[in-house]
């Protein structure tokens, strides 16, 4: 009876060490997204011509990093959406807004061919990591294009395939792995409706292996 009373308070013990492992890796990896946000947010801003005030959705929020320094840097009269289509992501992206005391943010349930965001809700949209997964690019481009403003701005930030990667399932295998090449996105892109700005292949700079392809909307 004691042999098993200690083996069950072993189990016990080996579980709570297991959660606080993951609760300090999650905390890592927070710290982490953040630090990358804060350095990408100023550099996103001009290429977006972000005013304090305006309104940009972050499609594919994840974590939230991006909504809250994005939240922050347009202030109480600018406006965040944040999409995504996980219930965690989704979870995580109000927490961490709220946490942050944001009251300018609002999270959205996206969907697989589409953003779910009102139309001509936005002066820009970011997508960061989450092209490269779209398995409806047609009608998702095109619902992109419905919740911009004329003029507004799309920032698309991927990374290229992997030699050897698999292709996320329910994606088109010309992408050549997990990832897209840039003439891809500003092909796909271009037939919703949008103008191809540039793309800058290293982003936001030599040290990383994403890309951006900005796009307007006429």
């Amino acid at each position: 009876m004691t042999m098993l009373k200690n083996i069950k308070l072993t189990l016990a013990m080996v579980a709570v060490a297991a959660v606080g492992v993951l609760q300090a890796q999650d905390a890592s990896q927070i710290a982490q997204e953040r630090t990358a946000a804060e350095r990408t947010v100023p550099v996103l801003v001009e290429v977006l011509e972000l005013k304090p005030g305006m309104t940009v959705a972050d499609v594919g929020a994840g974590g939230g990093a991006m909504t809250v320094v994005l939240g922050k840097w347009l202030g109480p009269s600018g406006r965040v959406f944040a999409t995504d289509i996980t219930d965690s992501a989704l979870r995580e992206t109000r927490e961490y807004a709220k946490s942050e005391g944001l009251t300018n943010v609002t999270v959205l349930e996206g969907a697989e061919a589409a953003t779910n965001l009102p139309p001509a809700c936005c002066d820009a949209i970011v997508m960061r990591d989450v092209y490269h997964h779209i398995t409806q690019p047609e009608a998702f481009n095109k619902s992109l294009a419905a919740s911009l403003k004329p003029g507004g701005r799309l920032a698309v930030i991927d990374f290229r395939a992997r030699p050897g990667s698999k292709v996320f399932p329910g994606v088109n295998p010309n992408r050549g792995g997990h990832g897209i090449p840039p003439a891809i996105v500003v092909s796909e892109v271009s037939a919703a409706g949008f103008t191809h700005v540039k793309t800058a292949d290293h982003w936001p700079d030599e040290k990383d292996n994403l890309f951006l392809v900005l796009f307007r909307k006429p």
